[in-house]
């Protein structure tokens, strides 16, 4: 680990050459979309070697928070998954899977410096492996929550052959009434999305929603698809979609990140049935190996959207979320009190 220097960059035109585009969360192009987003700023942490080449990166986005009712600002910041650490090193040598967690520790001790004074907390999740970086986490004061992830499979199956025949007859009836899930394309599509997205989670605190550049931005530049399911003139379900990863790494994946329906209004039409239904087959249909769920909460006995996404055939596995919080007691108190 000798010669290795960790950077710290917020603005794009000062990125380093040689940053890996294979993840989608650590790599430019969602720097560019966050950085084009009102109250959203990226910081990209890179480490090189003697030679300048990036040898590790990792992308922490900050998050602006603010409202009226109930009334709170404040800063957070979100780093999804441990980073990307390219295969190969300086000499052409495939690089240890040892020297990940050293270098994922860098990283965060740097993160945590630069941000941990100014953010309200600091959230990482998504990790490959439940006990990835502990060491890390635990020197630089973080404390873990348990957390559930749950992914499809897509590739070896067919969608259909992986759900009951009453979710089936379900999903049938609701198509027969004329309800139907479409590309959003235009920008009035657009604006439907966001109403619906925005009302479906005002009461949720913690849920952050973006501001509309940022979905925008997903759509236009490629990077997913929004998704709209509607009833005659009524929106009723709604769905984003990002894409990450290549066939080459074997790690081409669809991720789910938002989504809103209107059960109680439609019920009979079962409007998150049809809505998760059509993302989950159309990365199906656009060669994805997984679909994955983001946010799907804590691992308790009654945790009804995790029992709602397992009606698709998916797996889900047990993971941990790490937190760090700058109110310097209630931070102990919760390493404390999350011991293990």
């Amino acid at each position: 680990m000798n010669e290795l220097t960790v950077n710290i960059y917020s603005r794009y035109e000062d990125l380093p050459e040689g940053l890996s585009e294979e993840n989608f969360f650590h790599g430019t192009r969602f720097f560019m979309l966050c950085k084009q987003t009102p109250r959203m700023k990226p910081y990209m942490t890179v480490v090189q070697n003697g030679k300048g080449e990036v040898v590790a990166q990792m992308l922490a986005v900050v998050r602006y928070r603010s409202s009226w009712f109930p009334p709170y600002l404040y800063m957070h910041c979100r780093i999804m998954g441990e980073g990307v650490f390219p295969m190969q090193d300086s000499d052409g040598k495939q690089q240890e899977d040892t020297k990940k967690p050293e270098l994922f520790a860098m990283m965060l001790q740097a993160v945590t410096e630069r941000l941990g004074r100014r953010m309200l907390y600091i959230e990482v999740s998504n990790l490959s492996q439940k006990m990835f970086g502990y060491k890390a986490f635990r020197q630089n004061g973080y404390f873990p929550i348990k957390w559930i992830n749950i992914h499809n499979s897509v590739h070896s199956h067919t969608p259909e052959e992986r759900i009951s025949d009453r979710l089936k007859k379900r999903l049938d009836s609701a198509i027969s009434r004329d309800a139907v899930t479409t590309e959003v394309t235009t920008d009035g599509d657009l604006h439907t999305f966001m109403r619906l997205l925005r009302h479906h989670n005002w009461l949720k605190p913690k849920r952050y929603i973006p501001h509309e550049d940022f979905f925008s931005g997903i759509q236009k530049n490629g990077l997913g698809r929004l998704y709209i399911t509607r009833y005659r003139e009524h929106a009723i379900g709604c769905s984003a979609v990002v894409y990450s990863g290549s066939h080459a790494n074997m790690q081409h994946n669809a991720y789910l990140w938002f989504a809103a329906f209107r059960r109680k209004s439609f019920v009979w039409l079962h409007p998150d049935e049809l809505t998760i239904w059509h993302a989950i087959k159309d990365s199906h249909r656009l060669g994805y190996d997984h679909i994955c769920f983001l946010d799907v909460g804590l691992p308790s006995k009654r945790n009804r959207y995790r029992e709602f996404l397992l009606r698709f055939g998916g797996k889900p596995t047990s993971t941990n979320r790490w937190f760090h919080t700058n109110i310097g007691i209630i931070n102990r108190l919760f390493s404390w009190f999350y011991r293990e």
